[in-house]
């Protein structure tokens, strides 16, 4: 099942950035180029490392030159994480280019890569949620807020995960069919952007 695969090369990426636990530690990519394993292990790098600049740029005290920094960073993250996204899409239409849909055949309302990016950030929500709950010198109401939170998570998990398997599957039935709409972000686009191009 593909999500079975992305649980567990999320939580391997997951697992190998808090080893280091910084930011700018560079990517060390296991898996052979040009494989679906090769752009999940990226995608959630990229979210890894951006959930941590998250927290950083909303620290109350922090510079307002440095937030801005952080906050164009955060924006490129995002370009990289639709990038790969689109990717990931690519692997799938790829993939089941040779189905004939049926003619009652669906369209989905999300694609197949846009669920992957959602059960990536779950995976980050449920490690980091984890950690509360292990959390020392705070009360125990935290704790169990945390717990119930937690549990949550994992059954948004399991049903994420079902869901994905289920449109795949459908998708390689006939029964659904993909449509990729590139997300023609305009805010980072010189040409697209008004404050950019009017600047120019």
């Amino acid at each position: 099942m593909i999500s079975e695969l992305c649980n567990r090369i999320f939580q391997e990426v997951i697992d190998e950035y808090h080893v280091y636990d910084h930011i700018d530690k560079p990517i060390e990519n296991p898996y052979r180029v040009g494989t679906l394993e090769h752009l999940l292990y990226l995608k959630c790098w990229i979210d890894t490392a951006q959930w941590h600049m998250e927290d950083v740029v909303r620290n109350p005290e922090i510079d307002p030159v440095e937030g801005l920094q952080w906050k164009r960073r955060i924006d490129a993250s995002n370009q990289q994480r639709t990038d790969v996204v689109e990717y990931i899409d690519s692997y799938f239409l790829e993939e089941y280019k040779t189905v004939v849909p049926k003619p009652d055949a669906k369209i989905n309302s999300e694609s197949p890569a846009w669920v992957v990016d959602r059960l990536s950030i779950l995976a980050l929500k449920v490690y980091h949620m984890e950690e509360e709950t292990l959390r020392t010198g705070v009360s125990d109401e935290h704790i169990a807020s945390c717990k119930e939170k937690l549990d949550i998570l994992l059954l948004q998990r399991a049903d994420l995960s079902l869901s994905l398997d289920e449109l795949l599957s459908d998708i390689a039935n006939g029964d659904k069919y993909m449509k990729v709409y590139r997300q023609m972000k305009m805010y980072n686009d010189p040409n697209l952007n008004p404050v950019l191009y009017k600047a120019r």
